[in-house]
C-alpha cells in the first residue's frame, strides 16, 4: 500500500525514512554516506516524485520505492 507522506507528521517521517536507510543490507556504494544525509535524499527523492513510500502489512514494514516501479 502506498503511503502519501505528506500526509505524515514530520517527526514519523524522519523516524521512517530513518529506519529505511539504515536497514540492514542497504547498499550505497563504496563511499560512507552520513545517515542524515541518507534521509535528505530520501526526502528530496520523495518532494521530487522520484520514490514513493510503501506499506508492506505481512511484512509490517516500510519501503522507499522508485516512482517508476
Amino acid at each position: 500500500m502506498r503511503i502519501p507522506y505528506e500526509q505524515l507528521e514530520q517527526e514519523v517521517l524522519y523516524e521512517l525514512l530513518k529506519e529505511i536507510v539504515t536497514r540492514d543490507g542497504t547498499d550505497y556504494g563504496n563511499t560512507e554516506v552520513s545517515t542524515e544525509d541518507k534521509i535528505s535524499s530520501a526526502l528530496k527523492a520523495l518532494k521530487n516524485g522520484r520514490a514513493n513510500l510503501y506499506w508492506d502489512a505481512d511484512s509490517e514494514t516500510a519501503t522507499l520505492k522508485p516512482a517508476d516501479q
